[in-house]
C-alpha cells in the first residue's frame, strides 16, 4: 500500500462581508448575542453571479498551483457539497471542465459538514492501493442560498467558501488514521426539507420556506460535543497515538463552544486549536479544509508536524483524520 498525503493546498472566499452589525439591521440578534453562542463575528457571501463551482474553481487552481502540477496531472476529483450548481450534473463534473482536466474521474459527495475528511477518505484508498496517482479534494459551498435570512436562529451561522488539497504518494508523513462515523435516526436535527424527491418544490414548499436549513441548535449541541470527542479518541487507537503526539487540532469552524467542549474533554489546550470561525463562521464542508489551508499558510502546521482534523455534521455524519505533515 502506498503512503498518501497532501502535497497542495488552496482555497477561496467571496469578496462580501456580512458582518454581526448588518445582520442587526436585518433579523432581531444582536452582536453580543451572536459572538457570546457562537464565537462568529463575519462571515463571507458569495455574489449573486457566483455558484458553488466558481468557488470551487478558484480553490482548486490554488491547490494545483502550491502542489505544482497541472489539470492533465489529475486523476480524481471529489467535491463535497451540499450545496451543489444543480441536482445534476455534479459540480464536480463543472470543476474538472473548468480545469481542462481531461483525464480525470470526478463525483460530487454529500456528507454535511463532514464531507471533506469523507473525500480525503475516498482519495486516499484511491492513491493508496495504485489506482491514481493524483487526486484533488474540494469541499464548497454556498450556503447563503439555502439560509433563511428571516430565522435569526440559523441565518448568524452560515458563509459562503471553499477550500482543497491535492493528494498524492508521499515518501514520508501522510495520512495515519481516518475514522468515519454515521447515525441516520436524528436527521430531522438539521436537515433542508424540500427539493429532493421525497418533497420536490411546490407552491406550498416555497410558502412554508421549506427550502432552506432547519435546524435544532440545542440538541445538536450535545451530540456533536460527544461524536466528535470520540471520533478524536478512536483515530488516535487507531493511529497508536495519544494527544501529546499531536501539534494541532483543526476541528470543523461551527460553533466556538462546541469545539471549547470537545477540547475540555479532551484535555487539550487552547493553543493547539485552529480557529478561523470568528471570520468566516460555519462553511459546512468548506470549514475544516478552509481552516487547514489557513493554519498552513500562517506556519501554524509544518513539515514533521502531526494535526488531527475533526467534524460533524447533518446525517447525522462525524469523522476524525490524523495526518502527519
Amino acid at each position: 500500500m502506498r503512503r498518501v498525503g497532501i502535497i497542495g493546498v488552496g482555497e477561496y472566499l467571496p469578496e462580501r462581508v456580512l458582518t454581526n452589525a448588518q445582520l442587526e439591521k436585518m433579523v432581531d440578534t444582536s452582536d453580543e448575542w451572536i459572538v457570546s453562542r457562537t464565537g462568529i463575528k463575519e462571515r463571507r457571501l458569495a455574489s449573486e453571479s457566483e455558484a458553488t463551482s466558481d468557488l470551487a474553481i478558484k480553490a482548486a487552481r490554488e491547490a494545483l498551483k502550491s502542489a505544482n502540477l497541472a489539470p492533465e496531472d489529475l486523476d480524481l476529483i471529489i467535491v463535497a457539497t451540499v450545496t451543489g450548481d444543480m441536482p445534476f450534473p455534479s459540480t464536480a463534473s463543472i470543476v474538472q471542465n473548468a480545469l481542462a482536466a481531461k483525464k480525470a474521474a470526478a463525483f460530487d459527495i454529500s456528507a454535511a459538514c463532514a464531507g471533506f475528511i469523507y473525500g480525503l477518505s475516498i482519495a486516499n484508498q484511491f492513491i493508496s492501493n495504485g489506482a491514481y496517482k493524483n487526486a484533488l479534494v474540494i469541499g464548497a459551498e454556498k450556503l447563503s442560498s439555502v439560509t433563511d435570512w428571516k430565522d435569526r436562529n440559523t441565518c448568524v451561522l452560515f458563509g459562503d467558501g471553499a477550500g482543497a488539497c491535492v493528494l498524492s504518494e508521499v515518501k514520508s508523513g501522510g495520512i495515519v488514521s481516518i475514522y468515519l462515523g454515521c447515525d441516520g435516526s436524528d436527521l430531522s436535527l438539521l436537515n433542508l426539507p424540500a427539493g429532493g424527491s421525497r418533497k420536490p418544490a411546490t407552491r406550498e414548499t416555497v410558502d412554508n420556506r421549506m427550502h432552506y436549513i432547519k435546524m435544532q441548535g440545542n440538541e445538536l449541541f450535545k451530540i456533536a460535543v460527544k461524536t466528535m470527542t470520540e471520533a478524536a479518541q478512536i483515530a488516535l487507537a487507531q493511529a497508536k497515538m495519544t494527544f501529546k503526539d499531536i501539534d494541532l487540532i483543526v476541528p470543523h469552524q461551527a460553533n466556538s463552544r462546541i469545539i471549547m467542549a470537545v477540547a475540555k474533554r479532551l484535555g487539550i489546550p487552547e493553543d493547539k486549536i485552529y480557529l478561523n470561525i470568528e471570520r468566516y463562521g460555519n462553511m459546512s464542508s468548506a470549514s475544516i479544509v478552509t481552516a487547514l489551508v489557513e493554519a498552513v499558510k500562517e506556519g501554524r502546521v509544518k513539515k514533521g508536524d502531526t494535526v488531527l482534523l475533526d467534524c460533524f455534521g447533518a446525517g447525522l455524519v462525524w469523522g476524525a483524520c490524523i495526518i502527519n505533515w
